[in-house]
């Protein structure tokens, strides 16, 4: 059975915290898409051009996975990428609840739409795309939380 699964997000930037769930979704789907969301309301720092081409390079070791960008409501991409489910990491308590109400909302719209929550690995627990965004607008090393190519483009952002 060919079972495909949308992970998405906005990934602003994507942090070696995204690359931990993906690879292993990976795993557990025939096909893997990685929905970048362009989520402008959300005035992100990178465009989503930059966006998806980072985690095309962070993923290219991941056959079964592809990078979709995406605008509008998830459960009309997911239709058009003939997906039912959705894949969603979670950190901490705090994330549970969003994730939930998302969840449900996203089974509202689309009752076929079921949603899997991968715990992030311990080590991925405190990070978020917002976090290293904060570190490196000021400075800091991020090499330990994101690929090279995401650290290169934050070099060129700040420089």
């Amino acid at each position: 059975m060919k079972l495909i699964a949308v992970y998405p997000g906005t990934f602003d930037p994507i942090t070696n915290g995204h690359l931990d769930i993906a690879n292993r979704a990976s795993l557990m789907f025939t096909r893997l898409i990685v929905g970048i969301a362009a989520s402008e309301k959300k005035n992100p720092l990178f465009p989503l051009e930059k966006r998806v081409a980072m985690a095309e390079e962070v993923l290219a070791h991941l056959p079964n996975v592809e990078v979709k960008p995406f605008r509008g409501l998830l459960v009309n991409n997911m239709q058009q990428w003939d997906s039912t489910v959705i894949v969603r990491g979670l950190r901490a308590i705090s994330d549970f609840e969003y994730e939930v109400q998302l969840a449900e909302v996203n089974k509202q719209l689309d009752a076929r739409l079921e949603t899997i929550f991968i715990a992030a690995s311990n080590k991925y627990t405190f990070l978020s795309s917002s976090i290293v965004r904060d570190i490196a607008g000021n400075a800091g090393d991020v090499s330990d939380f994101v690929q090279p190519c995401v650290s290169n483009a934050f070099a060129e952002r700040f420089s």
